[in-house]
Formats: C-alpha cells, structure tokens, sequence
C-alpha cells in the first residue's frame, strides 16, 4: 500500500539538529507537524539528527527535549538517531550500486576542483560530472571510491507541495550526488530519505530552506522504487524588519521565551498562527488548533514576528486558564529559571488570589508583581511611587478605618461600605483611598483591588498593614 494513499495513516517527523538550542523556528515546524499528526489522528515521531558527531551534544538534545515537552508538544515512540543508523544508510547506498542506480566514483578532491576551475574559466556550468559515470569495471583502479547516485542529465523533476504548488528544476541543475563518502559514511541527504521511509512517514512538513534539497531526496526514493511522502515546505520566520529571524531581533531560542515567562498554551497559539490562519481567528484553544489545522491553511509568505501579538494572546491564555494548572506552570517557571521553589504559605496565597492575578497580566513576572502583595513582610515599605499616597492626611484616615475594620464583617460589600463610608465622612470618594489602602497593603501601585486583596490576605494581615502605614512614620 502507499504511503501517502488518502486512508494510509498520518505519521509526521520533527528532525532537529543537536548542534544547539531549540529555534523559535524549529519549534513551530515541530508544532506544525504535532498538530497536523493530531488532527489527522495520526503519529508524531522525533528524529534527533546527530550524525554531525563534533557539533552534537547531549546538553542540546536534552535541550530541544525540554523546549518541546515544554510547549506540550508530546511525541510517540522513542526518539531515533540518526548517527545510530548509519549501516542502514550505507547499505541502501550500496543496493543502489547493485542495482546500477549508483556508481563507483574514484575522482578525488583535487581532480574535482580542477573541473570545477575550467568550467568557470569557459563559463560552463562548475556541477561535477564524473567520468567514472559510465567507466567500465574492469578499468577501476584499487583505490578509494565514493558512491554517487545516478541523477537523470535531462527533462525536469518535479515536486508538487502542498504549501508551495508545482515546483519544477531542470534536471541539468542536479549532480550525481555522493551517498557513501569513501570512508564509508552516508551523508545526511541519504539518510534523512532512508529515516523517513523506514520510520513510515507520509508527510515532511518542514521550513522551505530544505525545498531544493527536496529534489536532490526525491533521487534517492525514486531509485529505490519508494512512494515520495507528501512535501509541505512552510516559510520561515522573519523578524520584524522583514529579514530572516535572528539574535539582533531578540530571543530566537524557545528556552529564552519560557524564561522571560510566557505560558505555554499562548506560545502554542501565537506560533500556530504565524503563518498558517483559520478565517481571522486570532485566539484559539489547542481543541480548536486541533480540528482547524490543515495544510492548506499555511501560507506561501515568511511570517513576521511580533512580540505585541504574542504578548496578547498570552495574556488572553493566562486570564483563560485553570487556576490549579496556572499555578502548576507558576512553578515550573521558577524552576526553569533558577528561583526557590514556593512555600507552602505562598502556595496557598497565590491559590486563593489566582483569580485576582490572572486579569490583565501578559507574562509570568507581570502576574508575580501583581502577587507581590502576597510575598511581602510587615513592615510593608512602599515604593517611591506608592508612598506618594501615604501623605498626612491619608495617613490619618487609615488610622480612622483600622477599628472599624477590625470589627467589619469580612465580606467585600461589608468592607466596601466600610470604606465608602469613612470616605464619605471626609467629603471624598471611594476611589480616593485606593491610593493610600494600595500603597498600605502591597506598597505597590500595581496590584488587584484593594478589597481582592483584603479577602485574600485576611482580618488580620490586612488590619495590621493598615495600621502600620496609618502611623506617622518614625512612631
């Protein structure tokens, strides 16, 4: 049966390099291929492509591990490596050679670039073609050879793309490529066709920097009499200045973005849409990415990065979530980013006040400094902004309200009239003392309401810092 046959089932592949972190970019083909997987009901596969022995390092594998299981983005099976594969390549390499779909090459390095000088000096094309192409075997010599496939020299290959239409190169512009180097290793465009063939997938949805290498795999299936998955090369990411994404525009890496606090689930969304769209939805649950995804809805330009948008939609994603989880991922934040763990005391404040936090804070530390009221010890020592409120007058009057809260019915709307009524006593309205009461209690001007955070931090915190910040200072 096909491969790519219409009933056949989905199986998609993320292929990183463990030769550094987790891209912004890889990490969205990864999701791409994740959501497209799960759409379809489908498997997702990792592949970890570590045959660049010097550059590959564990650190960056564990890395790229952590930045997907971060973003959610769960694979099936056991990660395969490449480098582990390497007697596989090489024997799909030398069943070409048997198969007269490949030949022996014994041209070495320095006759290779001698053709390639003389062709720029007569201004033909510097591909190299082997005059060992069509050798008769009998005249090989003994001595190191590579195996190069047997490209077709005319008409056109062409590669029909489910994100970029019909894509045809002259088959003039294709070398015999080498398969098996001649110390008898496969090179990487050998062996990602034989990993995706072997591990059965039926879509390679990657960026559109691999779209010419594409022709250059298709040899390999073609010669080996196997079905082509379907291809789906996705623009890449640009900065905002329309070139491609780099360190100058900021954090590339997925880890930066969990590090400076963004959830998760707003990553997920704000990534699914750069790039591919359903209508105009621009907030969207993963059940909803889930039963809109489709190829077909990725487009044909590079994306452009826009830490606005992001920051929107992680903010619309936190306010959305569940408390309970909010605070799970609250967790694996300080982790991530080296902070002591929570105490029990902080646990339970922010488990109560969640739902105060969550309103209007765009990252993690935006939350955290509207709890910071929760982590602060009497004396609370406001700062300069805050401690502008606390001026004699107000002072005064937070002393006046100090008993009358110590006996208000600690409900919101007893506490409301509480202080509506002091207000009222001074020709003032409640708004007035938000100042004072806010500078009194978090010693911040950022903070939820005033009587959110009486609720939460109870009768008697909240009567103690009132009365602190009514007395005159130096008392």
């Amino acid at each position: 049966m096909s491969h790519t046959s219409a009933d056949a089932p989905v199986v998609t592949r993320f292929a990183p390099s463990p030769t550094g972190q987790l891209h912004i970019g890889g990490a969205r083909t990864a999701l791409f291929n994740w959501l497209f997987a799960r759409a379809k009901g489908g498997t997702f596969l990792l592949r970890i492509e570590d045959t660049d022995r010097a550059r590959s390092t564990e650190e960056n594998r564990q890395a790229i591990l952590d930045g997907l299981t971060w973003l959610g983005l769960d694979w099936d099976d056991e990660p395969i490596s490449q480098a582990a594969r390497a007697d596989r390549h090489a024997e799909v390499a030398r069943e070409l050679l048997a198969r007269g779909s490949a030949y022996k090459c014994f041209s070495t390095q320095e006759e290779i670039e001698a053709f390639r000088e003389a062709a720029r000096e007569a201004g033909r094309s510097t591909l190299f073609r082997s005059p060992w192409r069509d050798a008769d075997p009998a005249t090989h010599p003994d001595a190191p050879y590579v195996i190069r496939i047997r490209a077709p020299q005319d008409g056109a290959t062409t590669i029909h793309d489910a994100v970029q239409g019909e894509v045809t190169l002259g088959n003039d512009q294709l070398d015999d490529m080498v398969l098996l180097r001649s110390d008898g290793t496969p090179v990487y465009m050998l062996a990602v066709v034989v990993d995706d063939h072997d591990m059965g997938v039926t879509h390679v949805i990657r960026g559109d920097d691999h779209l010419t290498n594409a022709f250059r795999q298709k040899l390999v299936y073609d010669a080996m009499g196997w079905d082509v998955p379907v291809m789906a090369h996705i623009p890449l990411i640009f900065g905002p200045d329309g070139k491609k994404m780099s360190k100058r525009h900021g954090a590339t890496g997925a880890a930066e973005y969990r590090a400076m606090g963004y959830p998760a689930a707003g990553m997920r969304n704000y990534l699914t849409r750069l790039g591919w769209s359903h209508g105009d939805a621009e907030y969207f649950t993963d059940d909803q990415a889930r039963d809109w995804f489709d190829l077909d809805g990725i487009g044909r330009s590079p994306a452009r990065f826009d830490l606005k948008k992001l920051e929107n939609l992680c903010g619309q994603h936190i306010a959305a979530a569940d408390d309970a989880a909010l605070l799970h991922e609250l967790e694996g934040y300080l982790a991530a980013i080296g902070r002591p763990a929570l105490t029990e005391g902080q646990r339970d404040g922010l488990a109560r006040a969640m739902p105060h936090l969550k309103e209007r804070a765009k990252s993690f530390p935006e939350l955290f400094e509207k709890a910071h009221f929760l982590f602060a010890e009497r004396p609370i020592r406001p700062d300069e902004k805050a401690a502008g409120a606390l001026d004699p007058v107000s002072r005064g009057i937070l002393a006046e309200l100090t008993p009358q809260l110590r006996d208000a019915t600690w409900q919101r709307d007893a506490l409301e009239a509480v202080v509506a009524g002091t207000a009222e006593a001074h020709g003032l309205k409640l708004g007035k003392l938000a100042g004072p009461l806010r500078a009194a209690l978090a010693g911040r001007t950022v903070s939820p309401s005033v009587f959110d955070m009486m609720l939460v931090l109870g009768r008697d915190e909240s009567v103690a810092r009132i009365a602190d910040a009514g007395t005159e200072p130096g008392h």
